[in-house]
């Protein structure tokens, strides 16, 4: 019987958590496989409410407290890279825990990678449930990662990924930045299928604007390489059709933009090499301690 870990970061929204947990395992109550959660807990103000006991296929819950607040994407690298060190798993599910990963679509998820061997799947929106703004921004970044990195990175952390994949990754520098990044230039195997982005359980979503653009600048960084590359390419192409139509002006505001964005990408990639891989596992438990309570 296969061993199924899922992984939810948490900050305050316990109320979300515990919905997302019922629904998790109602969900997931005929499928023969056995399922354990990870909650990493990012330093939240509020106090943690008292777990119910009841689960019906949930057959434990591992509580992870970080003691400084570092936000969602180190929260699941940080579960990454812990559950990795304790390789007593077969698959990892990764999940937000505010209900906008649908628990819905865990059997489609789970039955996929049950029937394909070594291969890691993820949730790719086809539906989001932002406004038109949002919506428009976020097609607007899906076109941006695509023409500077020839990638279509349409999935967040939505996923299900085999033992295998999850210890590759959790070795990897920029899983710290940016998780669908690092999904799809180091996976090999990665099938995705076709999801709606669903509704937070209570409140707003709360990826604002910024977030947006810091989460491209982070894909983008991922590829840091194959940007550069694509960016003197496109550099060279705009400079011969300027040149051709006598457009100086334009060739000179095109040129800087070229190279700010340049310097951008040096700049997150320089931040993202900051992160030292061998006292990675060190830093993360001087930071988190575990309690563990078996339903």
């Amino acid at each position: 019987m296969k061993n199924f870990k899922i992984l939810i970061p948490c900050f305050n929204d316990w109320k979300s958590l515990f919905k997302l947990l019922d629904n998790i395992d109602l969900q997931i109550k005929e499928i023969n496989a056995e399922f354990s959660v990870l909650v990493v807990n990012d330093c939240s103000s509020e106090e943690m409410p008292i777990l119910k006991t009841n689960y019906k296929k949930i057959k434990s819950i591992d509580l992870v407290n970080i003691k400084k607040n570092q936000g969602h994407t180190r929260c699941f690298a940080t579960g990454i890279k812990y559950i990795s060190q304790n390789p007593n798993f077969d698959y990892l599910l990764l999940m937000d825990g505010d209900g906008e990963d649908r628990p819905e679509e865990l059997p489609l998820l789970i039955n996929t990678v049950l029937k394909k061997q070594n291969v890691s799947v993820v949730a790719a929106r086809t539906k989001r449930s932002e406004g038109i703004i949002f919506k428009f921004l976020y097609q607007f970044h899906k076109i941006l990662t695509l023409i500077f990195t020839g990638m279509n990175i349409n999935f967040g952390h939505y996923s299900c990924l085999t033992k295998e994949d999850t210890i590759l990754i959790s070795n990897k520098k920029s899983l710290w930045s940016n998780f669908a990044g690092t999904a799809k230039k180091f996976i090999n195997n990665l099938d995705s299928l076709p999801t709606e982005r669903g509704y937070r359980y209570f409140g707003p979503s709360k990826m604002p604007l910024v977030g947006l653009v810091i989460h491209s600048l982070s894909i983008i960084a991922t590829f840091k390489y194959k940007v550069l590359l694509r960016s003197f390419v496109l550099a060279i192409i705009f400079n011969l059709i300027f040149f051709i139509t006598n457009q100086n002006i334009i060739l000179l505001v095109f040129n800087f933009l070229i190279s700010i964005f340049c310097l951008i990408i040096f700049i997150v990639s320089k931040k993202e090499n900051a992160e030292e891989l061998d006292t990675c596992l060190t830093r993360i438990k001087n930071v988190i301690n575990i309690h563990t309570t078996r339903l």
